[in-house]
């Protein structure tokens, strides 16, 4: 033996590692070269051989260590390198959690769990499929045997499905793909034998299918499917095998109504579950195979048009937890473009997927989660989510770790809506919520959980019960301990509600009114100054608060022009005007000089729409009071800007200006003289631009001109209806009648002017620049 083996050179080369489908046992691939040498020695002939070992591991059980286990096997097997420990063990776990074997029929049919379907892994073999037949499983695949498989693939009965079987051995090596792709007469019989055959045996038609899903694996192998057409077919069989269960069901229930005999429906139930582990197995491979080709964007709108979300929708109700992670996670795919959500609406995906997300799976549940976190950016899917009473299901998975955060992020969707913010009431996700918040041991909370949790404070409801007990004190301790701005921004939603929601603030207001200057964060600081400007609490002594905290200083320092950032301008002059409500407080604010910071504010802020509707209110505010409203008017160029802002483009604007500038006309005759020309002068803008372009004198007052036209109207026997500021003069009639009169032939072009042009400025469109 010593002698011959100088001249035989044996060299082995690891492959790969995979899971025995029947046993609880260990695959391990590998190559062997076998050279024989000359004398001298040179090589004289060689041979490559495909090999398996398999390490059984009759031990193993739930109590089994696979981390000792994991390094035993690889200490006892020299095929496998100790680089590979993190994988044996993923295996050996795999194999640990892997169900029994269920014999569904005589030929000896079986189906075990697979890998969790929802990722997907770059290597054909980590799908773990278990084989259709096991009457083959003892055959290895040999590459150099491949010509004897295809030529099995031309035989009949049990010899095609074996051919087609040993073939599938070899393409679940993944290093034995490329050679596989290029074998033109191997793709040609496989594709040829499913395209005939596919109806003949659910056994061959799963074999050749699973072949092509281990090419798919891999995008360069996608072509290669493409030739052969296999995606438009494999959808063909996936309806065909929907058609072909829905005849089932119809044909078991009929006959139980017909009253037929116990035993025969035993034996019926019996066929028609192991037809359907059968189907599920073919049903779950060929969506894993579109699946995979759907990477390509122009393959996935070929599938949209042949109706494969009505192929995945229509196995919703099936029991098979792998086939359904699977087309739930294919349809989460889909669910990224608008016309693909609106098939899933005509195909009820919603209502379906409701038993799903209390199902006991986790994978599954987050598969189902994740999609509905896809479907709830439309409006509609969101309605239809609350009509089917999937809210309170949802509220209860905030419970489990592992789908809190997608769960977390479809409840804030919903939430967007203030009807369904009321629904939150009545169900347990206020006290799950504040749990989650303040149980964090971060710094910061998950900022999915806080976005529901400020959504659900805008609801009064919703903040009184997370004001119950503690709860607001606890939340203000959690913010101001670690300067949470979203917390804070949570507890302004809770303080903008009216009644005793805002009484339980007073204890706080000095904590908030000490934070605004000292505050580390900007963001923080903006949330502080927006609660106390909520908090219109009659009994509050705004003028003290301001002294005693030194905010008036501050607050001058913010609103010069460039200092301060809009949020928080924004939010000082919300502050003040709650301070203005009191009249003592109102007349502070005007003898602090802050009324010129917001005139030099309304000048460089006059295109910010909320900055110029705040401080406007302001004005109104401090001439509601007796005491302040002189000032304002004799101190201040707050009624010439008032006036200039009467007719701006935004409607609150113009009705917050009226209100103030009719408070102000009551006391001051000058004014309400100035107020109410300028109100004629808008109304009747196209009259007076007529009346000027037929001759009128240009240096003249507008109202002047019109009393000047009325008087030479006299000679003419024409008397329009006196003007008034406070109606519209209905301007193109009047334009008809001045433009038909015998005195004016020659200006007839010219009657009509521009009136963009001598419209006043405040007339234009946009704001008028002060």
């Amino acid at each position: 033996m010593d002698g011959d083996a100088k001249y035989l050179k044996r060299k082995v080369k690891a492959g790969s590692l995979d899971v025995h489908p029947i046993e609880k046992a260990l695959v391990v691939n590998y190559e062997l070269e076998a050279t024989i040498l000359g004398e001298l020695g040179d090589p004289m002939l060689g041979e490559r051989k495909e090999c398996q070992k398999i390490i059984r591991l009759k031990s193993l059980n739930q109590a089994t260590d696979i981390s000792t286990l994991a390094k035993e096997v690889i200490g006892k097997c020299k095929l496998i390198h100790p680089s590979k420990v993190a994988e044996v063990e993923q295996l050996l776990y795999y194999l640990q959690n892997r169900k029994e074997k269920i014999p569904l029929n005589r030929s000896g049919s079986t189906t075990t769990d697979d890998d969790d379907p929802n990722i997907r892994i770059g290597s054909a073999s980590s799908h773990r499929y278990s084989p259709v037949s096991n009457q083959f499983e003892h055959e290895i695949a040999n590459i150099n045997n491949l010509d004897e498989y295809i030529e099995l693939l031309y035989e009949e009965g049990l010899a095609k499905i074996k051919g087609s079987h040993m073939i599938l051995q070899l393409a679940r090596n993944p290093d034995n793909l490329e050679e596989l792709s290029q074998n033109e007469t191997l793709l040609g019989a496989v594709s040829r034998v499913l395209r005939e055959e596919w109806k003949v045996s659910i056994d061959l038609t799963t074999n050749i299918i699973y072949t092509f899903f281990c090419f798919s694996t891999f995008s360069q192998f996608h072509p290669v499917i493409s030739h052969y057409k296999i995606g438009s077919l494999v959808m063909d069989i996936v309806e065909y095998e929907i058609n072909r269960y829905q005849q089932w069901l119809d044909e078991k229930n009929r006959k139980k109504r017909r009253g037929s005999s116990n035993s025969e429906n035993e034996e019926l139930e019996k066929r028609f579950e192991a037809f359907r582990a059968k189907q599920e197995q073919t049903l779950r491979v060929s969506f894993y195979l579109l699946l995979n080709l759907a990477e390509d964007i122009k393959v996935e709108e070929k599938m949209r048009k042949k109706r494969i979300i009505y192929l995945l929708a229509s196995v919703l109700n099936r029991s098979n937890e792998e086939l359904l992670i699977l087309v739930i996670s294919f349809l989460k795919k889909l669910s990224v473009y608008t016309e693909n959500n609106d098939e899933m609406k005509q195909y009820s995906v919603i209502e379906k997927i409701v038993p799903l997300v209390t199902s006991d799976n986790s994978d599954l549940v987050n598969a189902v989660a994740r999609l509905l976190l896809n479907l709830s950016f439309d409006l509609e899917h969101r309605a239809k989510m609350v009509r089917v009473g999937m809210l309170p299901k949802l509220v209860q998975l905030l419970n489990d770790d592992r789908n809190q955060n997608p769960v977390c992020c479809v409840l804030y969707h919903l939430s967007m809506d203030d009807k369904v913010k009321s629904m939150f009431t009545y169900t347990d996700c206020i006290p799950i919520v504040m749990r989650l918040i303040l149980e964090t041991t971060e710094e910061h909370v998950d900022l999915e959980v806080m976005a529901l949790a400020i959504n659900l404070a805008a609801n009064k409801r919703n903040a009184q019960l997370i004001c119950e007990g503690h709860g607001l004190r606890v939340l203000m301790q959690r913010a101001f301990h670690y300067q949470d701005a979203l917390i804070m921004k949570m507890i302004r939603n809770i303080s903008q509600h009216e009644g005793m929601t805002k009484t339980l603030f007073i204890e706080f207001i000095g904590d908030i009114a000490d934070a605004v200057q000292r505050a580390s964060s900007d963001e923080f600081r903006v949330e502080c100054v927006g609660i106390l400007g909520n908090l219109t609490i009659p009994d509050l002594d705004y003028e003290r608060m301001l002294t005693e905290y030194n905010l008036i200083p501050w607050m001058k320092s913010k609103l010069l022009p460039g200092k301060g950032e809009d949020d928080l301008v924004l939010e000082i002059v919300v502050l003040m005007g709650t301070c203005a409500t009191d009249s003592s407080a109102a007349q502070f604010l005007c003898k602090s000089g802050l009324m010129n910071s917001l005139i030099e504010l309304l000048k460089a802020k006059q295109e910010d729409d909320e900055i110029v509707l705040q401080v406007v209110y302001l004005f109104h505010l401090v001439c509601t009071h007796e005491n302040t409203r002189t000032f304002v008017i004799q101190e201040t160029d707050a009624v010439a800007y008032l006036i200039d802002l009467m007719h701006d483009k935004n409607p609150q604007v113009q009705k917050v200006c009226d209100a103030t500038l009719d408070i102000i006309s009551q006391i001051d005759e000058q004014w309400a003289e100035r107020v109410q020309r300028e109100k004629f002068q808008f109304h009747n803008a196209q009259w007076l631009e007529v009346i000027q372009a037929q001759g009128g004198v240009q240096d003249q007052n507008p109202i002047d001109e019109f009393e000047q036209l009325v008087q030479d109207s006299e000679d003419l026997d024409i008397m329009p209806e006196p003007l008034r500021p406070d109606h519209m003069i209905q301007g193109m009639a009047d334009l008809d009648l001045w433009s038909s009169s015998s005195e004016y032939p020659d200006e007839e072009e010219s009657v009509i002017p521009s009136l963009e042009k001598h419209r006043p400025a405040s007339a234009r469109k946009g704001r008028p620049r002060i």
